[in-house]
Order: C-alpha cells, then sequence, then structure tokens
C-alpha cells in the first residue's frame, strides 16, 4: 500500500476528493496532510477524514529538514502539491525525484510561475482573451510550473465568464481528472 502526502495552503477540496477516491483503494491511501498555515481549512477537513495532519515554518520546510524528516519517518511514497503555494525545497524534491506531483489551474506553460495561484490565474487569462482554460497536472522540480507535463484538460472560456465562473470550470476538470492521474503516476 502506498502512502501518500499532500500539501496544501487553502481550503483543501483537492485533498478532500483524493483523501475520499483513495480511502477504499488497495493501492494507496492518504496519510498525511501538510500545510505552511495555521488557519488553512484544508486542516480541518484532514480531522474530519481521519488523516495526520502538520503545520510547518518556512525554517521547518528549507533549513531544519522537518518536514523532510517527518516525510521519511511516515516512510512516504508519494507527493502531491494540491493547492500549495511555496517553492519545495531541493532536498526535498530530490529524495522524492519523479514522485511529486502538482496541479495547475492553468495551461502551462502559459500563466504559470510564482505568483500565479487561484484566481490571479483566472484573471490573467481571461484578461489575456484567450479562448480556452483548463488544468496542468506536472512533475514537481526547483522553479515554479516547470517540470515536465504529465495531463491536461481543456474547458472553453465564453465571453461572458468571469473569474469565478472561470474558477467553477477549473475545479469541475480538477475533480474529474487528479485522483485518476494520481492513481495511474502509482
Amino acid at each position: 500500500m502506498k502512502k501518500i502526502a499532500i500539501f496544501a495552503s487553502g481550503s483543501g477540496t483537492n485533498a478532500e476528493r483524493l483523501a475520499l477516491y483513495f480511502k477504499t483503494s488497495a493501492l494507496a491511501r492518504v496519510v498525511l496532510i501538510l500545510s505552511n498555515r495555521r488557519d488553512a481549512f484544508v486542516l480541518q477537513r484532514a480531522a474530519q477524514l481521519g488523516i495526520q495532519s502538520y503545520v510547518f515554518t518556512r525554517e521547518e520546510l528549507h533549513h531544519e529538514d522537518g518536514v523532510l524528516q517527518l516525510l521519511l519517518s511516515q516512510k512516504i511514497d508519494f507527493i502531491v502539491l494540491a493547492g500549495f503555494l511555496w517553492l519545495v525545497p531541493l532536498p526535498i524534491i530530490t529524495t522524492f525525484k519523479g514522485k511529486i506531483v502538482n496541479i495547475h489551474p492553468a495551461l502551462l506553460p502559459k500563466y504559470g510561475g510564482k505568483n500565479m495561484y487561484g484566481h490571479k490565474v483566472h484573471e490573467a487569462v481571461i484578461a489575456a482573451g484567450e479562448k480556452e482554460s483548463g488544468i496542468t497536472i506536472h512533475r514537481v522540480d526547483e522553479v515554479y510550473d516547470n517540470g515536465a507535463i504529465l495531463f491536461q484538460a481543456k474547458c472553453t472560456i465564453n465571453t461572458d465568464d468571469t473569474p469565478q465562473t472561470l474558477a467553477s470550470k477549473i475545479h469541475q476538470l480538477e475533480y474529474a481528472h487528479f485522483p485518476k492521474i494520481i492513481e495511474s503516476l502509482l
């Protein structure tokens, strides 16, 4: 049984869906949810699901090896970034090479990089007059939104779409595809 750790900074809808998807799987389980924010709603979701959670500081992530040691002590096999906004440090990337994926709410390589997350992405896509957007699931490396693209799904942008309506379309793509792509990678 593979053990999945999820890093999240916000609400945690994707984390919750992944946890529920793998709850009865013979292949894997979400066993740990980590966040850099004490007030992130994902921590409440973890508690409701009976999943261990851990809140860390930037210092613990980058310099003390606290997060890396926790991942190793829990024998984590695979890491998923689901709305996690910090850059993953090189020691974690190296230790889990090829076993860390992220989901991005746009069609990379466009609209990616530092500070391109959530509604900022949707606002930029609409402001640019794009006709479509979507999701990108990609491997994680030492640069924001740079790793190898594993999967993309698209949706049409209508002339009356707002960042909120586009976000809703993107969430539906995430919910439909993210768990299945993670499963295929395991």
